[in-house]
């Protein structure tokens, strides 16, 4: 008899290995963008910090254990407030990713009302 494969999502590894992990993706995009001739005066600003990307990556992560699925609204905002409270370091980035400030950034998570 096969034993079931475990479905719960096991926490990752600690804030310090994702915060490298993060580091090492931005400075690729970086890199990348630099050899692509563009000027850094007028990308770096749209980047998302290290602990913005680490957020990300925990959501993305939650995504994928929920079928894949986009949150709505409200679950979008209860996954980010569960990702603050198993973080705490991340508290302010995700704050910061819920209020309407970054709304500018082409990565930016908040939820879009299409009014069409």
């Amino acid at each position: 008899m096969v034993a079931k494969e475990d479905q719960t999502p096991r926490r990752r590894a600690s804030l310090e290995l994702l915060r490298a992990e993060a580091a090492d993706e931005l400075s690729v995009v970086v890199t990348e963008r630099l050899r692509a001739g563009e000027d850094p005066w007028d990308f770096m600003e749209d980047l998302p910090s290290v602990d913005e990307l680490v957020v990300f990556m925990l959501r993305a992560e939650n995504i994928a254990a929920n079928g894949g699925s986009r949150p709505n609204e409200s679950r979008h905002y209860r996954v980010l407030r569960q990702i603050a409270i198993e973080y705490p370091p991340l508290t302010r980035a995700v704050w910061k990713l819920l209020g309407d400030a970054n709304t500018h950034r082409r990565w930016d998570a908040t939820v879009r009302v299409d009014a069409s």
